[in-house]
């Protein structure tokens, strides 16, 4: 599990502004959550859910994985 940086502490998603992408903090690549912060592009979502960073354009990271991706859709249903 990556490590949770300080301002997103209670945080699950985390988008990047410059592409568009979201990650899952639990299963995120380290090094792509410190770049984030270290830009200063990161992106939270009101829920904290991945159908809303979905409904905002983002598209999940590969490292999400499909346990996640299968609460998205039961949440959409």
């Amino acid at each position: 599990m990556a490590e949770r940086p300080i301002r997103f502490e209670h945080t699950r998603w985390l988008g990047d502004k410059r592409t568009q992408v979201v990650y899952d903090i639990e299963s995120a690549p380290q090094e792509a959550i410190d770049d984030l912060v270290a830009a200063q592009a990161g992106q939270t979502f009101g829920p904290d859910t991945l159908t809303e960073a979905r409904n905002r354009g983002y598209r999940p990271h590969r490292s999400v994985d499909l346990e996640a991706e299968a609460e998205a859709a039961a949440a959409d249903a």
